[in-house]
């Protein structure tokens, strides 16, 4: 079966809602068993992943800061016995154009969605390479890759410094059988989305977003958890340093 993760372990940052609780079901859904993290109450999605028949562990941890990762993993690892794939998904906005950008909104922009993955890729590397197994995935965007977005250059120089980070920790860790990819979704409606926005705001962005995807509709978080899942796959073994876009063609 493609995507068949039994006895498989994975860490999913960020994965008390939105997005990354729809990739921590679907790999759950897949035979995985999950470490759900989060500074939120994580308590809906460890009980959903276990009405799965999957294990579900729930470690608060600020994965900006290098004390909460350690934390993190040697709980995964003391609890599940091991981490084979890590989602590097934690995330945040603090849209704003160029004058009226903040150096804090810069700052913890930078820390939530760059740094991050930095810390916790280091961290489960160190792992993996003992294993000579690891799947790796980063969060990216859409929004660097196209010309059509404003604003926003904290979040923007961010997420294509994952994808920087993706392509460099690929060729590192390449042979160690470790496989290291980036997914940039597109526009989603989840509860990051309307951060900062109002609903009539939302609505604004995501009908303009429909009006130039080829498609003709929003993405899902269903459907970027299905990039997740291949990624996180055997059938993925041979796929690495690769961007992949789940945009309906927007970018």
């Amino acid at each position: 079966m493609i995507g068949n993760l039994s006895g498989k372990v994975a860490v999913v940052t960020g994965s008390a809602r939105g997005l990354g609780k729809e990739m921590a079901l679907t790999l759950a859904g897949n035979g995985a068993d999950i470490v759900v993290n989060d500074i939120i109450d994580m308590k809906a999605t460890a009980a959903e992943v276990k009405k799965l028949g999957r294990k579900a562990i729930t470690v608060k941890a600020d994965v900006t800061r290098k004390s909460d990762v350690e934390k993190l993993f040697d709980t995964a690892i003391s609890s599940l016995g091991k981490v084979d794939i890590l989602v590097n998904n934690a995330g945040v906005t603090r849209h704003a154009k160029l004058f009226d950008l903040t150096e804090e909104d810069w700052d913890i922009v930078m820390a939530v969605n760059l740094k991050s993955s930095f810390l916790c890729t280091q961290a489960a590397a160190r792992h993996m390479k003992e294993r000579k197994y690891g799947r790796i995935i980063n969060i990216s965007s859409v929004s660097p890759l196209s010309s059509k977005t404003h604003g926003g250059a904290n979040y923007q120089c961010a997420k294509m410094g994952v994808v920087q980070l993706t392509r460099v920790t690929a060729r590192e860790l390449g042979p160690y059988n470790i496989t290291v990819n980036s997914v940039a979704p597109g526009f989603v409606v989840t509860e990051m989305t309307g951060a900062r926005r109002t609903k009539e705001q939302v609505d604004k962005v995501a009908a303009e977003n429909v009006a130039s995807t080829p498609m003709g509709r929003l993405g899902t978080p269903q459907d970027i958890a299905n990039a997740i899942l291949f990624f996180a796959s055997d059938e993925a073994s041979f796929v690495t340093g690769q961007l992949i876009a789940v945009d309906g063609g927007w970018s």
